[in-house]
């Protein structure tokens, strides 16, 4: 049964699930099989001759026991994880609205020229000669990243946002041993809001983290940080624009306090979609900062890579950069690896992720200045506009007033209805939406925090708005069926995610056989 929009009614629904079929598809819905259960291990999908007796190469590695790997056909082999892709998520898909991740399109124009010959079958190990092209385009990046930051200084090599901040931070230690502070500046201030990676960043390496509160409004307040500094701060770490999707009103000031603390202010760049071609770090006294090229210049995001995080660092901290960099001399582009004598070292084995300069830096030309403010200032409106279309129905832990990016809203307005954050994100999963980010950040409890980019079109908000809407309504009105159980049209059901974290089962076993009894 269809409703009046064309879309089926709730009891046409229940309808279509109570059907059964005998495969367990429903219709392109495939019921997919674990590939150890579609294929066997005692066979091949491709036949191999014997291989001759010739001596092993392999110095004693040589595989002791069989591989285990099912034997399956070329078409059964694409079909299954084509099918698996069908299952997961993505831009492609539709709106992604995970706040904190900038989960924008990546332009197929990017794409095509990462694929180009001369960037994609690239060896770092070639003669700098035959690489002339791929170091001008770094070079030519590297460029762009402190044009738009005002930052004298970058570090392209850093493969992630995380690692970035090692990087900086690795910077700022190297800062503060040359200048034979190294054991009495220990400290490094944390706000409350910030993500997780930057305690852990800064313990990783040796200082001791100590946290600073965020006041009512969702920022940081100037006093809190001049309470703390001293001649043992070595730094803080603060987000701009923050995890709550707000601007640090006082970032200058507070950076003029740690300055005159002489300590070092590094920046989580992991928000500087919103502000790109508006405001520029190193005018608001930023030391370092990383810039997560999958997140504001539309790189591939998700799936464990490939990122890539560069560091733009001031002249506090240029001398301690990191190796390798690019120079243009009279001969060229080289890719200097000793030079600098105060380097800290090296972040990774040769210089970074060359697929993802060639993404970034075709974004920016194919935007232009103008492009890429615009893009700031159309994520910032997309955000905005979602808080809009939701505040009467969702609560706001700052009250309704602009944010960034991301509009974040809290589960005040659940209280009472025996729906949870999470229910409610399992209800989205039945709408077609993935879930927004929940519970992040930790000082806004049962936190969700919906991030569109610039990406979406206002047909897109609209839809995902009106869908909300109209879930919050359900929610309210105590309708419990329709979230506690959630999702029901997924490919699985909710699972005990308690039971999983705990006891999870990391190893597929064959099930028993079925004794069929003797007549």
């Amino acid at each position: 049964m269809l409703n009046n929009q064309g879309r089926p009614t709730s009891s046409g629904i229940a309808e279509a699930n109570q059907h059964q079929t005998f495969t367990g598809n429903k219709a392109l819905m495939i019921e997919e099989a674990l590939i150890f259960e579609i294929g066997r291990t005692d066979t091949s999908g491709v036949d191999f001759d014997e291989p001759s007796d010739t001596p092993s190469m392999l110095g004693g590695f040589e595989r002791k026991s069989e591989i285990g790997l099912p034997g399956l056909s070329e078409p059964e082999t694409m079909r299954h994880f084509v099918r698996l892709s069908q299952k997961n998520y993505a831009i492609d898909v539709g709106l992604y609205s995970l706040g904190s991740c900038t989960m924008k399109h990546n332009p197929r124009l990017n794409e095509r020229m990462a694929r180009l010959a001369g960037f994609a079958d690239l060896h770092p190990l070639q003669p700098i000669a035959t690489v002339q092209g791929a170091l001008e385009l770094m070079d030519t990046l590297a460029h762009w990243l402190m044009e738009l930051t005002n930052m004298p200084a970058v570090a392209l090599s850093p493969k992630a946002g995380a690692h970035g901040e090692l990087c900086g931070m690795m910077a700022i230690k190297a800062a503060i041993e040359a200048k034979g502070e190294g054991e009495t500046r220990r400290i490094v201030l944390v706000p409350d809001s910030a993500h997780g990676t930057n305690p852990a960043t800064a313990a990783l390496i040796g200082f001791v983290v100590k946290p600073v509160p965020v006041r009512d409004d969702g920022t940081v307040d100037p006093a809190e940080v001049q309470k703390l500094v001293g001649p043992d701060v070595a730094a803080i770490m603060l987000t701009n624009p923050n995890t709550c999707g707000l601007f640090e009103k006082d970032v200058s000031e507070i950076a003029a306090i740690i300055h005159e603390a002489g300590a070092y202010f590094y920046c989580d760049g992991a928000n500087f979609n919103a502000i790109v071609g508006k405001a520029r770090p190193g005018d608001l006294g930023v030391d370092a900062m990383h810039i997560n090229l999958h997140k504001t210049f539309s790189t591939p995001h998700g799936g464990g890579g490939p990122g890539s995080g560069p560091v733009v660092l001031s002249s506090r901290l240029a001398a301690y950069a990191p190796m390798p960099f690019v120079k243009k001399g009279k001969q060229g582009y080289a890719l200097i690896e000793h030079e600098n004598i105060t380097a800290f070292g090296r972040m990774t084995a040769f210089h970074g992720q060359m697929g993802m300069y060639v993404r970034a830096l075709s974004y920016m030309l194919s935007h232009g200045a103008d492009g890429l403010k615009q893009a700031s200032e159309d994520a910032v409106l997309n955000a905005n506009y979602i808080r809009a279309g939701l505040a009467d129905l969702m609560s706001l832990p700052f009250g309704n007033r602009a944010c960034m990016h991301e509009a974040l809203f809290d589960d005040t307005w659940l209280k009472d209805t025996g729906i949870t954050t999470l229910d409610f994100a399992k209800a989205m999963i039945d709408e077609g939406y993935h879930p927004m980010t929940m519970y992040f950040p930790l000082v806004v409890h049962g936190a969700m925090l919906i991030e569109p980019t610039e990406s979406e079109s206002k047909a897109a908000l609209d839809l995902f708005i009106a869908t909300l809407r109209d879930l919050a309504i359900s929610a309210v009105n105590k309708e419990t069926t329709r979230f506690l159980n959630a999702p029901f049209h997924a490919p699985r059901r909710r699972l005990d995610e308690t039971r999983a974290a705990r006891s999870p089962i990391l190893r597929w076993t064959p099930p028993e056989p079925i004794a069929i009894a003797a007549e």
